[in-house]
Parts: C-alpha cells; sequence; structure tokens
C-alpha cells in the first residue's frame, strides 16, 4: 500500500497531482503508513461514514454497473484480463451507454452524429456490449 500511494502522489503522473482531498471508506488496508503518505504528497484522506455506502455512490453505481453488465458474465483468470476487460468498458460506459441521470442522453463521437446515414452496430468485448449509431455521412 505504500507504493500505492507513491504512485497516486507522484509529482510527475500521479492521479492525485494537484488534488487536496481523497475520499476513501473504511478499509483496514489504508494503514496509518499510508496515510501520512498520502498527507505527505499533499492530499488529505477523508474517510466515510460507518456503514454509509451512499456516501460514494457514484462509485457504487459504477461498480454495481460494471459488474451486472460486464463482468458477472465472463470468466477472467488474470489481471491482464480484467485490465483489458476495463479498457474496453471504460470508453462504452461514458460514450456509449444511456445514463439514465443524463436524461438518456449520449455524447456521441465523431465518427457517428444524427442525421440520415446508415445505422451501424458497435460490438465489444465479443458482443457482450452493443451500440447502435448512425454513421456520419
Amino acid at each position: 500500500m505504500k507504493q500505492v500511494a507513491r504512485n497516486l502522489t507522484d509529482s510527475e503522473e500521479g492521479f492525485l497531482k494537484g488534488k487536496r482531498f481523497l475520499i476513501r471508506d473504511r478499509d483496514p488496508l489504508f494503514t496509518k503508513a499510508f496515510k501520512e503518505m498520502l498527507k505527505d504528497g499533499g492530499a488529505t484522506p477523508v474517510p466515510t461514514a460507518v456503514a454509509a455506502p451512499m456516501m460514494n455512490a457514484h462509485a457504487e453505481r459504477f461498480v454495481r454497473a460494471i459488474k451486472y453488465e460486464c463482468l458477472n458474465k465472463l470468466i477472467l483468470t488474470n489481471e491482464a484480463q480484467l485490465r483489458y476487460v476495463l479498457d474496453v468498458y471504460l470508453p462504452y460506459y461514458h460514450h456509449e451507454r444511456f445514463h439514465k441521470e443524463l436524461g438518456r442522453i449520449i455524447e456521441p463521437r465523431a465518427e457517428y452524429q444524427a442525421g440520415s446515414g446508415t445505422i451501424v452496430c458497435v460490438e465489444r468485448l465479443g458482443g457482450l456490449l452493443k451500440s447502435y449509431h448512425r454513421r456520419a455521412g
């Protein structure tokens, strides 16, 4: 976990570079040394309340979505496979999947536009994830 803290607060490429806070749950993996390294890197760890999963509702909803739509339907045997699936799922989640909170509006990619072009099916993960778009023409 110390190495994770170092990677998060790395001065060049760290995820927490320039961030003031890290909201975290109460997992025992977040040791005192981990918290001290975060503070030294400039990010104050803020724990969520005890037994309150809705304090991080966005993360909980994302985990539920990826498990239901993707991970529960696959048999993964190593970390490389999981990373590949996540690399494929994230663009789908952000750009092609309907989000109820956003009024079911999605931001189409540049190669797809509303109009009179032909409708194409974009398949990911062997057809597990599908989305339909009009090809820009």
